[in-house]
């Protein structure tokens, strides 16, 4: 499978000359099966340039977004505004023709469309409602440990603790190969519990939360969210095989991550876990697992 990475910032975008390198959309990462079908992973500002580059045909899919024949699968970890703002500037969307299921955090298919319809709302867009874009969208509820396949890739999901409430970690999986998407992890400060150590267990690629610092995480530990040492403790507990940094926190410098990128490496080998490569997410990433 073929990953790409569009957005990796948490929160709130953080354009600009401090975060050139690693880029200021949020949370989106695109997953590409053997038969060329698109699997987008959360819809942060990410996916704006992602909608662009179908467009553009920039990308080894085997359908013609342009052409009002694309179809796509949407895994979504959780409904905050930074991994959902993107989808109303998703340009496919507005062109008839194109299918779209959405896998959502929720019980039911309607609390997912309710949850995206929401933000149509006049009061925040000039769209108005889901039902004036053009393209046919199916909602799916997705529960902890749900097994379904997309295409030709076995999706399993894995929910995990972020402040007073839970998002999805997914796990993928294609010809033996796995990747982990695992934004927005807060455990608690004994680590992460052994059956989410076991759901990453000799994961090819963990993607994983790494907003802040040990010394900021300290000070807010109630918003359930990781720092580069809980990205480290997991991914050498699991033995994974590349851990990737992700959704930073939107005050952080490319320099601060380049640091946090570091500090997450020495932390592997105190651990133990050397073989574990580290690096950190940037906008036009692309992962060959």
């Amino acid at each position: 499978m073929r990953v790409d990475v569009w957005g990796v910032r948490g929160s709130i975008p953080a354009p600009g000359p401090t975060t050139n390198r690693y880029g200021g959309n949020t949370p989106c990462v695109s997953v590409i099966d053997t038969k060329g079908h698109l699997c987008v992973i959360d819809m942060g500002t990410g996916i704006v340039p992602l909608g662009t580059a179908l467009l553009q045909k920039s990308l080894p899919v085997r359908d013609d977004f342009g052409a009002g024949k694309g179809n796509a699968t949407v895994l979504l970890s959780h409904g905050h505004w930074d991994h959902i703002q993107g989808f109303p500037f998703f340009a496919p969307v507005f062109i008839p023709g194109t299918k779209l299921s959405i896998f959502g955090n929720a019980r039911t298919a309607d609390r997912v469309e309710a949850l995206l319809e929401g933000q149509m709302n006049p009061q925040f867009s000039p769209i108005y409602t889901l039902k004036n874009l053009g393209a046919t969208i199916r909602f799916e509820g997705v529960r902890e440990h749900q097994c379904f396949r997309v295409s030709d890739l076995e999706v399993s999901s894995m929910e995990l603790p972020h402040g007073e409430t839970s998002v999805l970690s997914f796990q993928i999986k294609e010809q033996g190969k796995t990747l982990i998407y695992a934004s927005d992890a807060g455990y608690s400060a004994s680590g992460a519990p052994d059956d989410v150590v076991e759901f990453y267990r000799d994961a090819d690629v963990l993607i994983h939360d790494s907003t802040y610092t040990p010394e900021e995480q300290e000070l807010r530990r109630n918003r359930g969210l990781s720092s580069y040492l809980d990205a480290a403790a997991v991914a050498a507990r699991a033995g994974v095989g590349k851990l990737v940094l992700f959704h930073y926190d939107q005050d952080h410098s490319d320099d601060i991550v380049d640091e946090n990128v570091r500090l997450c490496g020495q932390e592997l080998e105190r651990l133990g876990a050397g073989r574990t490569e580290v690096v950190g997410a940037f906008e036009g990433m692309q992962i060959d697992i």
